[in-house]
């Protein structure tokens, strides 16, 4: 074995009641390393600690909470090409991408650092005399964060970053997909100077670890990023109890390509949009809708960028589109090329497994002319597998845009202001991109969607206070 990922609880490292085996998506052959797994006890014993842990760690002063962010997100800055290539081999990123999101995870806890500094607050007149009125924002208490596989850095860093930085104490339960990767953030954030309690790590089940977390009364808050299924039952659960919930679960992203709009440069948008991370991520542009007076010319420039692209071992150089995360996504992927083909979608290009020097998880891109209600235009494939879409005109493209369960990120590539400045007006999506691909955001804004993408208080940058503190208003009458 490489090695051997451990819980993290109350300051000190456990190993678990079972144990898991961490492989590289890009060669089988490759293990990262033995994980533990917890039980509901194991579990349950962090909660406690983090609850233990809270009154101190909620009273620490701004200047403590930015040293310990700040060492964290130096460290993780200093060692980024080392994270990102245990990223690569445990997610099957490619290598530079990997390295982006180690960097990208550095800068979360940098930020966050200066916000602990920065805690926001209003002094207001009362409307009667001798009475003056603060408004303050503490913290929730414990947070459970629950993270996904496909970010296994960043992810757990917008939600940890700012848990910590406004003084409230955290278990973190990752994907078991990504243990190592959860591990090395965890071991560089136990040399930070938390107190014992403030930081948990606990690998396991969702079944067993994420519904202890949802269940548990000492557990305030829970942020969770994944599946819509899993996001509404934690949601009906955590609700019950009336814990603060926060989701993310997920994405059918339109990118419009109108008829004035630079094709050469939609389509390679549209590429990276749709396929860069194995397209294994919930901004992916997976309904690309192009005008009709373009749609055949943009449809062959789709299909031989498509063809093009490089598949193969994430650490390799050259290396554009790595494997499939595991051979359960492999499957659910290839079924919906095969849904695609039986509803008659047309076939452009890809969808094969592929072999290559390493045994991994390996799929060419696909393509398909799709229609509007076919299912591979409807539902989160979570993979390489993107459908073309024609539309009548600007009206025709928008409404397709909008019509979906879904509201995360919408994208229009054109040469037209006054078009996109009505689809940034009227596209349903919490975050629209014009003349960019879908995929790929800033540390420092707002991350989140709409209708069944997303629910409570946005993810990243300042607007982070919302979820991870509570208001109060406090009176006061002189003398």
């Amino acid at each position: 074995m490489a090695t051997s990922f451990k819980h993290y609880i109350n300051g000190r490292w456990e190993t678990g009641v079972t144990l898991g085996i961490s492989e590289n998506p890009s060669d089988l052959a490759d293990v990262i390393g033995e994980f533990a797994r917890a039980d509901a006890a194991q579990a349950e014993s962090a909660i406690r600690a983090a609850a233990d842990a809270r009154e101190a760690w909620a009273a620490s002063t701004p200047q403590r909470r930015f040293e310990v962010l700040d060492f964290v997100g130096s460290e993780i800055l200093a060692r980024k090409d080392e994270l990102g290539a245990l990223l690569a081999r445990e997610e099957g990123k490619t290598l530079p991408e990997a390295i982006g999101e180690a960097a990208r995870a550095g800068q979360i806890f940098k930020f966050f650092a200066g916000e602990a500094l920065r805690i926001p607050g209003e002094r207001l007149a009362s409307v009667r005399p001798g009475v003056d009125i603060e408004v303050t924002r503490e913290p929730v208490g414990v947070v459970g964060l629950i993270a996904p596989w496909n970010f296994p850095l960043a992810i757990p860093a917008w939600k940890i970053a700012p848990a910590l930085a406004y003084g409230n104490t955290v278990v973190f339960k990752p994907a078991e997909l990504v243990p190592g990767c959860a591990w090395a953030l965890a071991e560089i954030i136990s040399r930070s100077g938390l107190p014992a309690g403030a930081f948990n790590l606990v690998l396991g089940s969702g079944r067993l670890v994420g519904q202890t977390m949802v269940d548990s009364p000492l557990v305030d808050a829970i942020s969770f990023t994944g599946s819509v299924g899993v996001g509404e039952g934690i949601l009906a659960a955590a609700s019950a109890r009336r814990a603060k919930v926060q989701l993310e679960m997920g994405g059918k992203n339109p990118l419009v390509v109108l008829a004035d709009a630079a094709l050469d440069r939609a389509a390679e948008h549209a590429i990276q949009g749709a396929f860069y991370s194995t397209g294994q991520r919930c901004t992916a542009s997976s309904r690309i809708i192009v005008e009709a007076p373009v749609f055949d010319r943009f449809a062959e420039l789709m299909r031989q960028r498509t063809r093009s692209l490089v598949v193969g071992h994430a650490m390799e150089r050259g290396t554009q589109i790595g494997p499939v995360v595991s051979r359960e996504q492999l499957e659910q992927d290839l079924a919906y090329v095969a849904i695609g083909r039986q509803e008659g979608a047309e076939w452009l290009a890809g969808g094969e497994a592929l072999e290559r020097p390493t045994r991994g998880h390996y799929l060419s891109p696909a393509l398909f002319i799709a229609q509007p209600k076919q299912r591979i235009a409807r539902e989160e494939i979570f993979g390489p597998v993107a459908c073309l879409i024609r539309a009548d005109d600007y009206e025709h493209a928008l409404a397709l845009a909008n019509d979906t369960p879904f509201g995360l990120c919408a994208g229009i590539c054109t040469d037209s202001l006054a078009r996109a400045t009505h689809f940034k007006r009227h596209a349903q999506a919490g975050m629209v991109m014009v003349n960019l691909p879908t995929a790929g955001v800033d540390p420092h804004v707002p991350f989140g969607g709409r209708k069944g993408s997303s629910h409570g208080p946005r993810e990243q940058g300042r607007h982070a206070v919302e979820f991870y503190t509570t208001v109060k208003t406090a009176y006061t009458a002189a003398g």
